[in-house]
């Protein structure tokens, strides 16, 4: 069965890569909106008997939701045999329990529905807490990559005394993995979330570590809370400017100028999402 890539808006860098790496097809979509705001989309590629994948990374998801939706079922009219979604970063998982009364588990609804018209799935480091598995709550094969072998080379070319620091106890996992590949040390913080926006974090000993250069490393940066209040708890210990390093740069708002502004030295994050910051390809993790 031949591949054919179709680029949705924003990927076009990303899907030009996964073609170039494995020698397949690039195919043409006319995509517009109607006045009213409803999509069009015209598949101009031949797709009969062929396995497309739909490149779409799913930041910001509600408004790519229907067009993928529609660009599945099209494909599938015209004689596609098989739907593959490469989904750098996968939204809809944090809200993987219910908190307080009247809320759902959308983790499971957006699961369900994207199992109902993609027969595969493909992904980087997706937001696994209560959930251990994409399995638990897909219906379809799920094929799940990491990054943490591309941070730690990126750590070990550019970092000479790199000292890793995970935001939270969550972080742990991958970011012993991390240092492990980095040959560095690690430490983990303690964080209390009282909101989106208010977030305590522990006040680290950091002595033993004054010569060392700290790298906070997170899968995602969001509102980017936790790593202002660190940077502070390292200026404070008279620590060097950090590097801050995410696998998703989601950046809330004004929250990349903000982490900046409060001294890191340097942002980096994987091209899961595009972003000025990407500085560490994650093409090859994606190919099928």
């Amino acid at each position: 069965m031949k591949n054919i890539f179709f680029a949705l808006p924003g990927n076009e860098s990303l899907t030009d890569a996964l073609v170039k790496k494995e020698n397949s097809e690039k195919g043409s979509l006319e995509m517009r909106q109607f006045p009213d705001g409803e999509s069009y989309i015209r598949i101009l590629s031949n797709v009969k008997d062929k396995k497309v994948i739909l490149v779409c990374t799913l930041h910001q998801p509600d408004t790519k939701l229907l067009p993928l939706y529609f660009l599945s079922k099209i494909a599938k009219e015209l004689g596609a045999q098989h739907i593959c979604l490469v989904a750098p970063y996968l939204s809809y998982m944090r809200q993987d329990n219910v908190f307080n009364p009247g809320e759902g588990v959308t983790s499971n609804y957006f699961a369900s529905l994207l199992s109902g018209f993609i027969d595969s799935l493909i992904t980087i480091d997706p937001h696994l807490h209560r959930i251990k598995s994409l399995s638990e709550i897909y219906d379809i094969p799920t094929k799940v990559t990491h990054a943490a072998s591309h941070i730690s080379a990126w750590i070990k070319s550019n970092i000479a005394t790199p000292l890793l620091i995970g935001p939270d106890v969550e972080s742990e996992q991958w970011v012993s993995e991390v240092a492990k590949n980095a040959n560095a040390p690690y430490i983990i913080l303690t964080k209390i979330r009282h909101g989106d926006r208010n977030v305590e974090v522990s006040v680290p000993h950091f002595n033993t570590y004054k010569d060392h250069t700290p790298v906070l490393v997170d899968d995602i940066i969001s509102t980017g809370r936790t790593m202002i209040e660190t940077i502070g708890h390292l200026k404070t210990a008279g620590m060097k400017p950090p590097i801050c390093i995410g696998v998703h740069a989601i950046f809330t708002g004004n929250a990349f100028q903000e982490i900046k502004d409060s001294g890191a030295k340097k942002i980096i994050t994987c091209n899961t999402i595009p972003h000025e910051s990407n500085h560490i390809d994650i093409s090859d993790l994606l190919i099928l």
